[in-house]
């Protein structure tokens, strides 16, 4: 089993930042069950960092889209920005960087499987960009939101809203009725997994395996769009 400290610089090696203090990035990826597992020395979690971290996400965010969209109206700007830092999207980003395989978990939260959560893992994400802005500032906070959640959006968009942008791809070009059949559930009712597949009538055109059914079925849209569109997977 690895120390912690060869897990804090193989995490840091991964995002492209070394901490001045290292406490930081160990408390961005405490989480609560695992500290109150702590007797002796008890840890402080994630959760104040997550806090800090919204925020200067939202701010980077903001400056972006406000940069690159210059005609955009305000309320697109808002929902756009919703769409790129909600849960989904941020445990997306996470995944990217195998940041679940990192956080420090109590046992009954590693049994019901939280390192795979969104909810926690789109937290995380959080907390270590509010952990960067404390140890190295704004720049170097900039630098991790842009390279590991503001990069290839295109494609993140295209993932994060799928339904909708199918739905609206294919009544574009025909009246054919999109729907979507859940075909399996496996696992324990704490941990199931949802196998969905869409259809155009009764045409197979994508299939996707998710921890909620909303989430297959956006998967399975996505997987349509791919092949609709000609797009690289992400």
């Amino acid at each position: 089993m690895r120390n912690m400290k060869e897990v804090l610089k193989e995490l840091q090696d991964k995002i492209g930042y070394s901490f001045n203090n290292e406490d930081l990035l160990k408390q961005a990826i405490t989480h609560s069950s695992f500290a109150n597992e702590q007797k002796i020395n008890k840890l402080k979690n994630y959760e104040r960092l997550e806090f800090l971290g919204d925020a200067v996400l939202e701010l980077v965010s903001s400056e972006f889209l406000f940069n690159e969209n210059k005609d955009m109206p305000e309320g697109q700007l808002t929902r756009l920005r919703a769409s790129m830092v909600c849960e989904p999207a941020l445990a997306y980003c996470a995944r990217d960087i195998d940041l679940g395989t990192y956080i420090l978990l109590g046992k009954g939260e590693e049994a019901t499987g939280g390192r795979n959560r969104d909810s926690i893992t789109s937290d995380v994400m959080e907390a270590v960009i509010g952990a960067i802005f404390l140890d190295g500032g704004l720049d170097n906070a900039k630098k991790f939101i842009n390279r590991f959640v503001l990069s290839d959006l295109e494609n993140k968009i295209l993932f994060l809203d799928s339904k909708t942008l199918l739905q609206e791809e294919i009544q574009k070009k025909n009246s054919a009725q999109l729907r979507y059949e859940l075909v399996g559930e496996t696992g324990p009712d704490h941990d199931k997994q949802f196998s969905v597949e869409a259809y155009l009538d009764d045409v197979l055109i994508g299939t996707g395996i998710g921890r909620t059914k909303k989430a297959a079925e956006q998967k399975a849209a996505y997987e349509a769009l791919v092949k609709i569109k000609g797009k690289k997977r992400v």
